[in-house]
């Protein structure tokens, strides 16, 4: 389903924020990417959507390569940033409607996605109320909506459950789960270990811009935590990780 090979990216063309990183996520992964801080997470991330161009390689998303047409790879995919920034002189269901009408979706489909995920996150009572006067707990449930109602082959997140209480997160972790059980694939960025090694299969881990470590959940991992194994990781490196 998505398909990155050998991508590179510079800033300054000089210094690879990213370097030659090749993944596969198939259709039902909920995959985890995991590094430190500053570690090119969000600059692959933002690639792999189209808010930049990367230097060398390529960029599949379900055969259609990100740069040569990007529209029809974004009918497709839907992404979550890790700073929800949306429209708050709009209403919540006035900003679900318009992503609707950007996916051209009908309108029996659109009000039975938006009632489904409205319920379950429980954001239907506040989907008449500006958008300003949402938490930002509560503005990263509708954007997960929002990113839900055209039902992407893909779910590209950034850091998704930054700002969620523990209700809210166990909902989406179970809405992940029934979606991958459909076939849709996960790639998420998130310093939340605990999270990652409980939902994903697979796992990718980025130091320097550089994966060192990806496969199976269970075979990374072994016998031990998965904070355990990123810990042994970053030990491997010059130190400054840590």
């Amino acid at each position: 389903m998505l398909e990155i090979r050998n991508v590179y990216k510079s800033y300054d063309g000089k210094k690879d924020a990213i370097k030659d990183i090749t993944l596969d996520i198939e259709s039902g992964d909920i995959f985890a990417f995991i590094g430190h801080n500053g570690a090119g997470k969000t600059t692959l991330i933002k690639c792999i959507v189209g808010l930049l161009d990367y230097d060398k390689g390529s960029i599949k998303i379900d055969g259609i390569d990100v740069k040569e047409n990007l529209l029809a790879a974004k009918k497709i995919f839907a992404y979550i940033p890790d700073n929800p920034n949306i429209y708050e002189t709009m209403s919540g269901i006035q900003y679900l409607n318009f992503i609707s009408d950007a996916f051209n979706l009908f309108e029996t489909e659109r009000k039975e996605k938006i009632g489904k995920y409205s319920e379950i996150l429980d954001m239907t009572s506040k989907l008449g109320d500006k958008i300003s006067s949402y938490s930002h707990g509560m503005k990263q449930k509708l954007v997960i909506i929002g990113a839900l109602i055209h039902s992407p082959k893909l779910l590209v997140l950034d850091e998704p459950f930054v700002g969620l209480d523990p209700e809210a997160s166990f909902k989406i972790k179970n809405i992940f789960k029934e979606l991958t059980e459909e076939g849709t694939a996960i790639f998420f960025s998130t310093h939340v270990l605990e999270t990652a090694e409980k939902i994903c299969n697979k796992v990718a881990v980025i130091r320097h811009g550089e994966v060192i470590k990806c496969g199976e959940m269970s075979v990374i991992k072994k016998d031990e935590s998965l904070e355990d194994v990123f810990m042994e990781l970053l030990g491997e490196g010059d130190g400054k990780d840590i």
